[in-house]
């Protein structure tokens, strides 16, 4: 007996097919090529009006960037291409007289910001930075220290993030899951038996400072060095509101200019050791950037300007503001990861919302009633928990340069609260936050 069988072959996607098929509706059903840029449009207007003027954005890796620094990025530089590094005979292109003006500010005020002897600004991603960091002071089959993602940890540091495309062997940085900080005890041990190159200390879930003194002495015995990704502490660390890495035995810092720092979404990388310019800069160009996108440049320059006259202020104020809201929502019953330290050092907080149904469930939940948070891995979560985390992610950055402060934290706690727990509906809690947004829109801390 002959049998047919029919095989049915469908593209592999990892994007929401719901979403792309209303994209694919749109095109298809709009009348011209230009009725589809008016779409692009019209979402764009779309966000900027909900995420923009009617949500309260309570995301860790996110800030508003001053009109000045949106302005640059939209500028006509941002059509110039200048490979190579800063001067006329480094340059591949002629022409570049005014885009080394542009790329040298940004140079010596990312310096002066962090107090560093090496700065570089062509990095289009934090994540290239440390891509930079792995390519320049590691080789295939070396040894490194990174937190696991339970703790806190950043894939960009892990397998499936460029330590692993460079082939490195890569084992846990011990934590304390209680404490939320390196467990001393065990770090000398593994680090001894394994004499890591580099010991990474990125971590995403960042709440308390790290002993880097203590761990620098140690890897210091077999020539291993310290590498601070700062991606979410990087303007804590300009503004003083937190640890100075390169002065407490890192020997290189990365980190992202859109998250505390409050510049346009990039990558900043510092360092003091002449040692290390040839390797990191050779590693940028021509290996990792070449045209890096100036009007970038230029708004990340201008952000610098802006974090000179206001960071140590503004960033402060973030902390204190963290601080407040994560009482405020302990003082209401919820759980609230490092209550016993004071909560956070940091402008982030943590909760534990098991009893609420988990991370992504009350994330959701919340951005019906436009407050916007994130899932997140807490240290009694697996890897494999990654979609359905049993943690919620906090930050204070943008309500901070909206000029919200402590007494405003008691208010969005109980927000959060009412949803939780079922209070009122999300509905009514939603018009509560758009009227609570309205009163803020003005962006403080910059020179508009």
């Amino acid at each position: 007996m002959n049998s047919t069988s029919t095989t049915t072959t469908r593209n592999f996607e990892v994007h929401d097919s719901k979403v792309l098929d209303w994209a694919k509706d749109i095109i298809e059903r709009s009348a011209s090529s230009r009725l589809i840029q008016k779409e692009i449009i019209n979402a764009v207007d779309r966000n900027a009006i909900w995420r923009g003027e009617e949500c309260l954005n309570l995301l860790a890796p996110e800030a508003p960037t001053s009109q000045t620094v949106r302005q640059l990025l939209a500028s006509e530089v941002g059509t110039r291409a200048a490979e190579g590094h800063i001067g006329p005979t480094q340059r591949w292109f002629s022409g570049t007289k005014h885009i080394d003006e542009i790329e040298s500010l940004c140079v010596e005020l990312l310096k002066k910001v962090f107090k560093s002897n090496y700065a570089d600004h062509r990095l289009v991603a934090s994540m290239i930075g440390n891509m930079t960091v792995y390519a320049a002071l590691t080789k295939p089959g070396d040894n490194i220290l990174t937190i696991a993602q339970p703790f806190g940890g950043h894939s960009s540091n892990r397998y499936d993030g460029p330590a692993g495309i460079r082939g490195l062997n890569i084992y846990d940085v011990p934590m304390d899951p209680v404490d939320l900080v390196v467990n001393m005890d065990d770090f000398v041990k593994v680090a001894r038996e394994v004499k890591p190159k580099l010991v990474t200390l990125g971590a995403s879930m960042t709440l308390f400072p790290f002993p880097l003194k203590e761990m620098s002495e140690i890897v210091n015995e077999w020539g291993g060095k310290i590498f601070f990704d700062g991606a979410h502490q990087l303007g804590l660390i300009g503004g003083g509101q937190f640890q100075d890495p390169l002065n407490e035995g890192a020997c290189i810092m990365t980190g992202s200019a859109g998250k505390t720092f409050s510049g346009p979404q990039s990558g900043i990388i510092v360092w003091n050791d002449p040692e290390l310019t040839e390797p990191i800069s050779d590693t940028i160009f021509p290996a990792l950037a070449a045209t890096h996108q100036v009007n970038r440049v230029a708004a990340l320059a201008a952000s610098a300007a802006e974090f000179l006259a206001f960071g140590e202020e503004y960033m402060a104020q973030i902390v204190a503001n963290a601080k407040a809201l994560a009482k405020a929502l302990y003082e209401r019953g919820i759980t609230v990861l490092g209550s016993h330290k004071g909560f956070t050092e940091t402008h982030q907080v943590i909760l534990d919302v098991k009893q609420f149904g988990g991370g992504l469930d009350v994330a959701h939940k919340l951005a019906e009633a436009n407050i916007i948070t994130n899932k997140n891995l807490l240290p009694s979560d697996k890897p494999e928990d990654w979609d359905y985390p049993s943690g919620l992610r906090i930050g204070t950055i943008e309500i901070t340069r909206l000029g919200m402060k402590e007494a405003e934290m008691d208010s969005i706690a109980e927000y959060i609260v009412s949803v939780l727990e079922g209070r009122d509906t999300t509905e009514s809690i939603r018009k509560q936050v758009i009227n609570m947004r309205s009163a803020y829109k003005k962006l403080h801390y910059c020179f508009d």
